[in-house]
């Protein structure tokens, strides 16, 4: 895991996490490959920045990335996205590959809610410190998730995007609720759309979304905060990082985003199968299945 922070001409501090490529052997290699990086910027309007990124490559086979975005109406916002990915990393690390993906994901998450909660417990200043948090595992062609709050998981294949996971927010579980009635459009004004429903550290207790997909070659997936997909509208996320790497592909992302003015802090990570096995999934599949969630 590498970080690198950049700081230009007194310009708010951009925090950029990108792991060397791959070094896999011929064996490995034909098998799956990836490229993954991540970048988070404070936006057009703020000097601070409450959203924190990271990415950990455990093997040629194996890498994490993880986003989270702290809660700014809640003192220590900017401490429990730091602290949320930081132990993500720590805690998945510490359990080694002989227990479950999946379950050393979730445990890791988990860990994490447990030591946010419990700071806010004998830190009065940070008594109602929380965080989003969205982690994802690329392991041997498949992607797995934990997932709370409402940064999101994308899934671009063929050009078309897939949201895989749901937005734990009063807005979104109002729209869940009207059965489809709700559009996009009025979804994303509505103003209980940043109202969380559940987040990591603010309860002991968190639940976790699990999500699973199997990958093919040239897919790409991104994590993102919610600075990113309420400036930039997420059908143009194809376009924009068409044919570029995974830290080009994060940068352009927060360019995108900033050009038209992000209110909020911007956070990308982007990760770019190179190798995969053979097509799992018609591309003609996919591509409804895109169009019936936009309808």
């Amino acid at each position: 895991m590498s970080v690198a922070k950049d700081e230009d001409l007194g310009a708010p501090k951009e925090q950029a996490h990108m792991p060397p490529a791959n070094a896999a052997s011929p064996s490995t290699a034909a098998a799956f490959a990836f490229d993954m990086a991540a970048v988070s910027h404070p936006g057009t309007e703020r000097n601070d920045n409450e959203d924190a990124c990271v990415t950990h490559r455990e093997s040629d086979q194996c890498g994490l990335v993880a986003v989270a975005d702290g809660v700014s109406s809640y003192e220590g916002g900017e401490v429990a996205s730091q602290r949320a990915t930081e132990v993500v990393v720590r805690f998945f690390k510490e359990q080694g590959p002989g227990v479950a993906t999946m379950k050393r994901l979730v445990r890791a998450v988990q860990q994490a809610n447990i030591e946010i909660y419990d700071t806010a417990v004998v830190v009065p200043q940070l008594r109602t410190m929380c965080t989003t948090l969205t982690a994802l595992v690329l392991d041997r062609g498949e992607a797995l998730a934990a997932h709370v709050g409402d940064s999101r998981l994308y899934l671009i294949r063929e050009g078309q995007i897939l949201q895989l996971t749901k937005d734990h927010t009063v807005a979104a579980e109002r729209a869940s609720a009207s059965l489809g009635l709700m559009s996009k459009e009025r979804l994303r004004n509505h103003p209980d759309r940043c109202v969380l429903t559940r987040s990591v550290g603010r309860e002991l207790i968190v639940g976790v979304d699990r999500i699973t997909r199997e990958l093919v070659q040239d897919d790409v997936l991104i994590v993102c905060s919610d600075g990113l997909y309420n400036s930039l509208d997420e059908s143009e996320f194809p376009r924009v990082v068409e044919n570029l790497d995974a830290a080009s592909g994060c940068r352009a992302l927060i360019d995108a985003a900033n050009s038209i003015g992000a209110l909020d802090n911007v956070t990308a990570a982007v990760v770019r199968i190179t190798r995969a096995p053979a097509k799992l999934e018609p591309v003609a599949g996919f591509g409804d299945r895109v169009r019936r969630w936009f309808r």
